[in-house]
């Protein structure tokens, strides 16, 4: 005698639908509470450029760079003006982070476009204050650079203009349609004499 096996029923389309959105649904929030845990963020190394003994500029910091920059430096120079980019640190934090690393740090805003005498000035008196090892930024190292070479320029015994320029463009960056503005300032700290 043989026996028939009862025949398999199919599953509703409606237990299909149900199955297939439970299993989208699982889907899409595993994907969210992975996207949502966080990672530790890898710090790109930082890449100084000398302009100067004892002065570099570098593009944008990080806070958890501040460590790796107290083995090389003294004091950090924040040129870059808080809120001008999402995400950018705060020189608050940025200055927090240099403090526990045992660094100096100065906040010396230069907005983009022409360069305030005012920020040339206190710039100069950062650097001068802090002999030794002092590393500039902001977003890319431009602005860093090219009021470092104004600064340069009205220092007393500072650099001829030729110098500082090719200084600047050593450093990867360009202050040529600055020659002006160094070569009055280099002419009025002689004339200062």
């Amino acid at each position: 005698m043989t026996t028939l096996a009862a025949p398999r029923r199919r599953p509703s389309m409606g237990r299909v639908f149900l199955f297939s959105l439970l299993v989208g649904a699982g889907a899409v929030l595993a994907i969210a509470w992975v996207e949502h845990v966080p990672r530790p963020v890898a710090q790109a190394p930082f890449r100084a450029r000398p302009l100067s003994p004892g002065i570099a500029v570098t593009a944008q910091l990080e806070p958890g760079q501040m460590s790796a920059i107290a083995s090389r430096y003294r004091t950090v120079v924040d040129i870059r003006p808080d809120g001008e980019d999402a995400g950018q640190p705060s020189s608050d934090a940025m200055r927090d982070a240099a403090t526990r690393a045992g660094l100096g740090f100065d906040y010396v805003p230069v907005p983009h476009g022409d360069i305030p005498e005012a920020a040339v000035r206190r710039l100069a008196g950062a650097m001068s204050a802090n002999q030794g090892q002092v590393l500039l930024y902001c977003r890319s190292g431009r602005r860093a650079a090219r009021t470092w070479a104004l600064a340069e320029a009205e220092r007393p015994g500072g650099w001829p203009a030729d110098r500082i320029l090719a200084a600047v463009k050593e450093a990867g960056q360009d202050a040529q349609d600055l020659r002006p503005r160094i070569e009055a300032a280099i002419a009025a700290r002689g004339a200062a004499r």
